[in-house]
């Protein structure tokens, strides 16, 4: 897959094999083998170690900009609230015969 991650900040294949893909049939150049040894173990785990930390970032950014707009709900006594109706299709028909059923119910 050679789609770009924005979490990650580069393509997957990128991060597993350093380099961008030129072809779709495969990624592997000729006479290839597989990756092993104790060097390419490293920079694999390196690799690791800088992906969890961009997605670390990019997780306390977006709960950053989600708290801001968090509030905590409260409702009073005589407080007009609107109730989400379950959606039954076809079931429930309100007022003429096309018109479609509301989505809420309330004051």
């Amino acid at each position: 897959n050679n789609s770009y991650h924005s979490s990650v900040d580069v393509a997957q294949l990128e991060t597993l094999y350093d380099r961008r893909c030129r072809s779709p049939i495969g990624c592997f150049e000729v006479g290839e083998v597989a990756l092993i040894g104790p060097k390419l173990v490293q920079e694999a785990m390196e690799k690791v170690r800088l992906i969890s930390k961009n997605l670390k970032m990019d997780q306390s950014r977006q709960k950053s900009y989600a708290n801001v707009r968090k509030r905590d709900l409260e409702f009073d006594v005589n407080d007009w609230v609107y109730l989400n109706i379950s959606h039954m299709k076809g079931v429930m028909r309100f007022g003429k015969k096309g018109k479609p059923s509301p989505r809420y119910v309330g004051p």
